[in-house]
This record gives structure tokens, C-alpha cells and sequence, in this order.
């Protein structure tokens, strides 16, 4: 069970991860001028790493309710999956969504 609980908060992390990679990846591949580029490649990953400090992070500056949290924090993978299937790369978001519903299940049933 413990072994279970361990691999889930891994593929947690790799699923916040992932969503920082899938931002950047949208901003860098935008048909803009390098200046949006970069801004947007560089600027989306940051913000959500900034909220997800804020308001999601297990320690965040901010304490909210669970509900509130967990709505947050799937609008930030919401935002990055379908930054991922905007840049036509369907395949990869329906995997990270596919993961990602599976990952919070899990750790809904044992929270």
C-alpha cells in the first residue's frame, strides 16, 4: 500500500512537471515573433509554477480549502493540456489527461 501512495505522489510531481513543459512548449511554438516567443515560452510556465506555489503546493503561502485547491490546481493541468492539443498534439494531451484522472482518483480515495 505504501509502495502504492509513494508512486502515485511521484507521478504527481512528473504530472506538475509535465504541465510546466506543455506551457513552455505552447509559448515557444506560438506563430509570433521570437520577443512573443520567448515571453510566452518563458512567462506561462512561470505564472503557473507561481500560482501552483501559492495555492496548490502541499506547503503554499496561501491555505485554502481542499476544494478550492484541487479546482485550482486541475484548472493549471486544464490550461496545460489543452495548451498541448492548441499546438496539435492530441495524442500527448489525451495521455496526460488520461494519467492525470487516474493520478487524482488514487489520491483521492486514499487523502
Amino acid at each position: 500500500m505504501t509502495i502504492i501512495l509513494n508512486l502515485n505522489l511521484a507521478i504527481s510531481f512528473l504530472l506538475e512537471l509535465c504541465a510546466l513543459a506543455a506551457l513552455g512548449y505552447w509559448g515557444f511554438t506560438i506563430r509570433k515573433g521570437w520577443g512573443i516567443k520567448i515571453i510566452c515560452g518563458l512567462g506561462a510556465p512561470i505564472l503557473a509554477a507561481f500560482i501552483w506555489g501559492l495555492y496548490v503546493a502541499p506547503h503554499a503561502t496561501y491555505k485554502l480549502p481542499y476544494v478550492i485547491q484541487q479546482a485550482i490546481g486541475l484548472g493549471v493541468f486544464a490550461i496545460s493540456i489543452y495548451a498541448l492539443y492548441r499546438r496539435g498534439k492530441s495524442t500527448w494531451a489525451t495521455i496526460f489527461g488520461v494519467i492525470l484522472v487516474v493520478n487524482r482518483l488514487i489520491d483521492y480515495v486514499w487523502e
